[in-house]
């Protein structure tokens, strides 16, 4: 790594830190304050307390990351600015995409870290949040009553009395399974069935085994104590599929979800189709921020900086608001899901490289001169 690159980022991270530092110590300020008499009046550990925090930083720092960036990046590039270190830079003969690169670099790892938290640890903080309020709390878990499944994979549907969301026992269930043509071929009557998901396999206790014929006549019953299931694919997470909401399942439930239920009307697939893709392309937002960030924090003159900053930040709040837009077309099956999911990171990425053309060919972005707009409007 060149001097010129760990004098850039070393800039950046020292900014970074104590934003993402400053953010995170805020959002906990206030988050104790809430939930303080919750912790008083139940009596919980302080382990306990920090397990419940430690769930919920994932959450935060996908909201965090890119602001802090946005941040950052416009203060070092500020600071550096007005002490005339870009301008010497390239005057010594340093193009400015070469003077931003470790900036890039470092916006391509928070890219990473925020693709690992939002690829399963964050879709699962809300639950976990619920999940510790309600044992604080001395609530029984949700419980599930009359949930239906249909596998049309294998042919199989499924009646289910009573169960917990999340556990592995189920009360009273009733399987049928079918041939080609939907006529029942064998159906399974047990008193609980429990999975086990080393072996992946169910166990039925008090089991009515029955068996049909072509014109659904029963030919064969048979009873027995305990019956173990090897061969069926339905599992635990894929039983209370019906009951889950698109935005708390982790990028491998929503593959799931979305290959076992592929045959689900499009409307209530699209949910889960946009997330997934949203899941992939939410990451990528910080990179985003950089092309958009970087060339607006550098100024070549003390004029216009204050315009700059500020053109950024509506930029990225802009693009936030564009996400939670298309977000909820992509939910509601306006449009495809990997439209509604990549759309403004195309957009706003498409914005940043041109203002990066300009500042790179020394040309400032007219249109953000906020003052002198200020002055033309009042002649």
């Amino acid at each position: 790594m060149r001097l010129l690159d760990r004098y850039v980022i070393r800039n950046f991270v020292q900014v970074y830190v104590y934003c993402i530092a400053g953010f995170i110590s805020i959002w906990l300020i206030f988050d104790v304050s809430d939930n303080i008499s919750t912790f008083i009046d139940e009596h919980i550990s302080l382990w306990l307390v920090v397990r419940y925090y430690a769930t919920q930083i994932p959450q935060v720092l996908i909201i965090l990351l890119p602001v802090s960036l946005l941040l950052s990046l416009l203060f070092a590039l500020g600071r550096m600015s007005r002490s005339n270190e870009i301008v010497s830079m390239l005057t010594a003969g340093v193009s400015l995409p070469r003077v931003l690169l470790p900036l890039i670099g470092a916006g391509l790892l928070t890219v990473g870290a925020s693709m690992a938290l939002n690829y399963s640890l964050a879709p699962h903080a809300e639950l976990a949040r619920k999940s510790f309020l309600s044992e604080a709390q001395a609530r029984p878990a949700r419980n599930i009553q009359g949930q239906i499944f249909r596998n049309r994979t294998d042919l199989r549907t499924w009646f289910i009395q009573n169960f917990r969301l999340g556990d592995t026992t189920f009360n009273n269930v009733q399987v049928l399974q079918q041939d080609a043509n939907d006529n029942i071929v064998m159906s399974y009557v047990a008193g609980r069935a429990n999975y086990r998901s080393q072996t992946k396999t169910w166990d039925l206790e008090n089991v009515r085994l029955a068996y049909y014929d072509a014109a659904g006549n029963i030919t064969k019953e048979e009873f027995r104590p305990a019956l173990t299931i090897e061969h069926w694919s339905e599992t635990p997470f894929r039983l209370g599929s019906a009951n889950v909401q698109a935005e708390f399942l982790s990028f491998p439930e929503l593959r799931e979800y979305l290959h076992f239920n592929s045959d689900f009307p499009a409307t209530l697939l699209a949910p889960f189709r946009t997330h997934l893709q949203y899941r992939l392309a939410l990451p990528w937002t910080c990179l985003v921020v950089v092309c958009i960030a970087a060339p607006l924090g550098i100024g070549y003159s003390r004029r216009g900086v204050l315009s700059s900053v500020a053109a950024a930040v509506i930029l990225v709040f802009s693009m936030n608001f564009l996400v939670h837009l298309f977000l909820a077309l992509g939910e509601g099956d306006r449009v495809p899901g990997w439209i509604a999911a990549w759309t403004p990171n195309i957009l706003f990425a498409g914005i940043g490289l041109y203002l990066l053309y300009l500042r790179a060919s020394n040309r400032e972005p007219p249109s953000f001169n906020l003052f002198a707009m200020r002055r033309m409007f009042t002649r």
